[in-house]
C-alpha cells in the first residue's frame, strides 16, 4: 500500500438508484447541457431501452440523437465512424449507454470530437489529462465500473497487432453518471456472470496491488462483500432486484477502487486475449483470475486473506495463510458455478494460443498494468500463466 498522498479523480455527480437513469435530463439542466449525442449499440436500440432515454428527454424539452452503431471491443475505425457523427452534428456533450464497450466509445468520441488527433497518441504510458466534451454515463451492465474511471481501451485496427491499447487519464472520466439497477434486470446470465467478475477482479486487484490507498480499500473490501452475497443470486435469479441493486453498487464502487488505485496482473493479460480472440472482457478475467492470484498470492498473503475475510470464506481466528487460500478455492467454485469456460472449451484453438502467446505477454507487459502486480512478473513469467491456461 502507499504511503504518498492519494490521487482521487471521480465524477463531478452520481445518481444511484432504481430511476437513476430517468434523471438524465435534469441533470443536463444542471450541467447546462441541452443537446446530447447518445452513444450505444444496436441491441439496447432494439430493446427500447435508447427509446426510454430519448422519450424522457423529450419530455423535458431535449431533443437527442442517437447513434447505436458501437460494436464489442470498440476499434479505432468503430469509434472514428461515431467521431464523424458527432463532427457532423452540433453536440455540446455525450452520453454513453450501455455495457462497457458503449462507454468506452463514448469517452474515446468525447475526447477525439474535440482534439481530432490519432487514438494512438493517448495509449499508455500517455496520460491524458485535456478537456474534452462533457460525458454523462448510464450504464447498463454490473462489472465494468466504467461510469466512474478514467479509462478506456481501443483495440487498434489500423496495423497488424490488433493491440488493446489502454488509455488513461482526466479526459475520460465522465462528468456525471446515472446507475440504475433497473437497467440491468434484462441482462442474459452469461452476461450477468461475466460482468459480476469483472466487477470483482477490479476490487481484488485494486486492494491488493501496489497502488492501492485506504481510499480504495473500503471501497474495494465493500464490494467484494456484496459480490460474495449476491453474484450467485443475480445469475440464478435475474428479476432479482435487490440483488441486481447490489451487484449495480459494487460496480461502481470497484470501479471507483481500481480508477484510482489501478488494475493488475489479471488485466494486463486478459486484454490482449480479448483482442486476439475475441473474448468478452469480462470471461477473459475469469478465465485468469483463479491462475494470476495462485501465482501473486505468495506475495501479499495477509492483502488476499483480507479479501477472502470481507467476502466471509474464512472461518473466525484462521491464518492468513488459510483465508488466502479459501479466497482462491472461492474463485475456482465461483467459475465452475458460473460455467465459465477454459479457452479450448470456449472454442479457441490451442495451438493459435501457444503461438501468439509471446505477441500477448509483450502487450500485457506494455499496457503498465503488470507492473502494479504484487508478484510483479517478467514476460517468461507471463508466458507461463497463458501456457498454464491449455496445458
Amino acid at each position: 500500500m502507499t504511503t504518498t498522498v492519494a490521487s482521487v479523480a471521480l465524477p463531478r455527480l452520481l445518481r444511484i438508484g432504481p430511476g437513476a437513469a430517468d434523471q438524465l435530463g435534469e441533470v443536463l439542466d444542471s450541467l447546462g447541457l441541452s443537446r446530447p449525442l447518445i452513444v450505444t449499440d444496436a441491441f439496447l436500440t432494439g430493446n427500447g431501452t435508447a427509446r426510454r432515454i430519448t422519450d424522457g428527454l423529450t419530455a423535458h424539452g431535449i431533443h437527442a440523437q442517437v447513434y447505436d452503431g458501437t460494436r464489442p471491443d470498440p476499434t479505432v475505425s468503430s469509434v472514428l465512424d461515431a467521431v464523424a457523427v458527432l463532427t457532423r452534428g452540433d453536440f455540446d456533450c455525450v452520453v454513453g449507454l450501455g455495457g462497457g464497450s458503449p462507454m468506452d466509445t463514448a469517452k474515446a468520441v468525447a475526447l477525439l470530437g474535440t482534439t481530432g488527433r490519432p487514438m494512438r497518441e493517448y495509449a499508455a504510458p500517455a496520460v491524458t489529462d485535456t478537456p474534452a466534451l462533457p460525458l454523462v454515463a448510464i450504464p447498463t451492465t454490473a462489472g465494468s465500473g466504467s461510469e466512474c474511471t478514467r479509462y478506456t481501451i481501443i483495440t487498434d485496427d489500423t496495423g497488424t497487432t490488433d493491440e488493446k491499447m489502454l488509455c488513461s487519464g482526466l479526459a475520460f472520466l465522465p462528468t456525471a453518471a446515472l446507475v440504475d439497477p433497473l437497467l440491468t434486470v434484462a441482462m442474459p446470465p452469461r452476461l450477468t456472470a461475466d460482468t459480476g467478475i469483472d466487477a470483482l477482479t477490479h476490487a481484488i486487484e485494486s486492494y491488493v496491488g501496489r497502488r492501492a490507498t485506504p481510499f480504495t480499500d473500503g471501497l474495494a473490501l465493500t464490494a467484494m462483500a456484496a459480490i460474495a452475497r449476491n453474484l450467485r443470486t443475480a445469475h440464478a435469479r435475474p428479476d432479482d432486484l435487490p440483488a441486481r441493486a447490489a451487484m449495480m453498487l459494487a460496480s461502481t464502487q470497484a470501479g471507483m477502487a481500481f480508477s484510482n488505485a489501478s488494475v493488475a496482473l489479471v488485466h494486463g493479460m486478459s486484454r490482449p486475449v480479448g483482442a486476439h480472440f475475441h473474448v468478452a472482457h469480462g470471461l477473459s478475467n475469469a478465465m485468469l483470475l483463479p491462475a494470476v492470484t495462485a501465482y501473486s498470492l505468495p506475495a501479499a498473503v495477509t492483502r488476499y486473506a483480507d479479501c477472502a475475510r470481507a467476502m466471509a470464506l474464512s472461518a473466525p481466528g484462521e491464518s492468513d495463510e488459510g483465508a488466502a487460500h479459501a479466497l482462491l478455492a472461492e474463485l475456482r467454485a465461483l467459475n465452475a458455478d458460473l460455467a465459465v469456460p477454459s479457452p479450448e472449451r470456449y472454442g479457441i484453438d490451442r495451438d493459435r494460443w501457444l503461438r501468439l502467446t509471446p505477441t500477448m505477454a509483450e502487450q500485457a507487459l506494455a499496457s503498465g498494468s503488470p507492473a502494479h502486480n504484487p508478484r510483479v512478473p517478467d514476460r517468461a513469467d507471463i508466458e507461463r500463466l497463458y501456457r498454464s491456461l491449455v496445458a
